[in-house]
């Protein structure tokens, strides 16, 4: 008799969802060390639905693009994003743009809208490009960590760009340091303040975050500068409505997290497969050449080589893995009866392989999301890099924009290589990054 997590009312025609009578957290612990082993797994044994139920909670993963679809259009408003991604990131990323919901989050996302329009992304990108071309200049040679290189650039980039601050090397390595330990504390084992624990280290961060930027408010609201924190402190909704000091605060955290960590995973991965199939990275270097050195922003649609690289890179490992909601009333997902309260999570990581959708799905190939195979249209959901419905990511151009960038440069001036019995190794404890940096062979050209 399979266990179930709850039952529906009797008369009902929902389902019980299946749930794993196993230790919970041994299988969250199995989920980290091999999340798609882990993944196959509980379809084979359960299906697309299933529970778990670890550290007081249950947990439902509900696996497939359509059922993605359900809990992320969230056409009957039963899902939440604040109660599911407050118990991960609540304390450190507090009331950040994807911790609001339904009308306070339409109203927030409405203001903030106005930092990423084409006009201001234009001027972003005259910010940037000048700063990647010198940066990537000086890119070490020899033995290099990608991750650590790619880390140290889009911190350079959110500092210039984002903040529009000139710091200090020791400032702007005490901010980095600070943004590591806030994204870390998240799935911490130990959810209380313990010194020395990351839940302790977490909360301690958010505090020199706050410092910082509640410090230069004043300046930011005083003179309109080109970089996000200005706009932030001087965006208008059409009624009037402004950012109080501390909604600037709370989104220019959350914003720079998402900003600095993402992209460095994503051009991680395509740093790596580019080693790994260097006929792709000769394609993305030979199209690189086509282009002046200093790209305009209407460029940045025409580099179809490295952006089915990109796409690739991100369906094969989005920076984001899983999107969890909170069921805040009685619902269903899939015909399984899904009650209030309950924590239902999208696992995108998973999604991506679906060998439904994608041939050879654990197969780098970027050709598949050519207009002839499309394999990313199959559905919706299919690919979802930058999650779904009204809380898709409202940076998803500015990330593009600077990965593309940055690979354009880093393309015309090195080559790199790894072994070619070289893998690398995953650490998937939070967002996904390897455990070795990815160690490459970089030669200038």
């Amino acid at each position: 008799m399979v266990a179930t997590f709850a039952q529906p009312e009797a008369g009902s025609d929902l389902r019980a969802v299946p749930l794993s009578t196993k230790n919970g957290v041994l299988e969250i612990l199995s989920m980290r060390r091999d999340p798609f082993a882990f993944a196959e797994a509980k379809r084979v044994e359960f299906g697309r639905v299933s529970a778990l139920s670890a550290f007081g909670i249950k947990m439902v993963t509900a696996s497939g693009p359509d059922a993605a679809n359900e809990i992320l259009m969230n056409k009957d408003r039963a899902f939440a994003n604040a109660p599911a991604w407050s118990y991960f990131i609540g304390p450190f990323f507090n009331r950040g743009i994807m911790l609001l919901d339904f009308e306070e989050h339409r109203h927030h996302r409405h203001i903030l809208q106005q930092a990423f329009t084409p006009k201001v992304l234009t001027g972003y990108m005259d910010e940037l490009q000048p700063m990647v071309a010198e940066r990537i200049a000086a890119f070490p040679t020899g033995r290099v960590r990608m991750l650590s290189e790619f880390k140290q650039l889009t911190l350079d980039v959110a500092l210039e760009v984002f903040l529009g601050i000139e710091l200090p090397k020791h400032e702007a390595d005490r901010l980095n340091k600070a943004f590591i330990e806030t994204v870390r504390a998240g799935v911490a084992f130990v959810r209380k303040p313990v010194p020395g624990g990351r839940w302790w280290k977490g909360l301690r961060s958010r505090k020199i975050l706050e410092d910082f930027f509640y410090e230069h408010i004043p300046a930011k609201r005083a003179t309109q500068t080109p970089d996000l924190f200005s706009v932030l402190c001087h965006a208008e909704s059409d009624d009037g409505h402004t950012f109080t000091d501390e909604d600037v605060v709370n989104h220019m955290i959350f914003v720079l997290m998402a900003a600095h960590d993402t992209s460095t995973i994503t051009m991680t991965q395509m740093a790596y497969h580019m080693a790994k199939h260097p006929e792709w990275q000769e394609k993305a270097r030979a199209q690189a050449f086509e282009f002046d050195e200093n790209l305009t922003y209407e460029d940045l649609g025409k580099l179809d080589v490295i952006d089915v690289i990109m796409k690739e890179s991100l369906r094969m490992c989005p920076p984001v893995p899983a999107q969890p909601r909170m069921a805040i009333k009685d619902t269903q997902v899939q015909g399984y009866y899904i009650p209030e309260g309950t924590f239902v999570v999208v696992p995108q990581l998973a999604n991506h392989r679906d060998a439904e959708y994608y041939t050879h799905p654990d197969v780098f190939d970027p050709e598949r999301f050519s207009p002839d195979r499309a394999e990313d249209k199959g559905h919706r959901m299919a690919w979802m890099p930058f999650g779904g419905g009204v809380h898709k990511c409202i940076g998803l151009y500015f990330a593009q924009m600077e990965i593309k960038t940055i690979l354009h440069h880093l393309l015309r001036t090195y080559e790199w290589s790894v072994p070619d019995d070289y893998r690398m190794p995953m650490d998937y404890s939070a967002l996904p990054v390897p455990k070795d940096r990815l160690p490459v062979t970089m030669r200038r050209r």
